[in-house]
């Protein structure tokens, strides 16, 4: 069951991060799931080592450390994605 809920966690995370980030990215659904789910990841790392444990209740900063970690991690990775695509398809034109 955990892994299905990094799954659909991963899933709104890209989501959002995905709306707020400007302009159009190009990953797939399937890359910003993936993107997301990394998000969340880094973003509990990052929220354990600032000093937030688990709180009584709705865990909004830990909230808010995956939401910036996972915009960061879908910007950064449909860059790569763009990169690597344009190459790929660079070569098919000229071979």
């Amino acid at each position: 069951m955990g892994w299905l809920w990094a799954i659909i966690v991963g899933f709104v995370l890209g989501l959002i991060a995905k709306a707020i980030i400007p302009g159009k990215q190009h990953s797939p659904l399937w890359l910003t799931t993936i993107f997301g789910m990394l998000g969340a990841i880094v973003g509990n790392a990052v929220a354990r080592a600032a000093g937030v444990e688990a709180t009584s209740g709705i865990d909004w900063w830990r909230h808010l450390f995956q939401l910036v970690a996972a915009i960061i991690i879908v910007g950064v990775g449909d860059m790569v994605y763009m990169a690597v695509r344009g190459n790929r398809k660079q070569r098919r034109h000229t071979a």
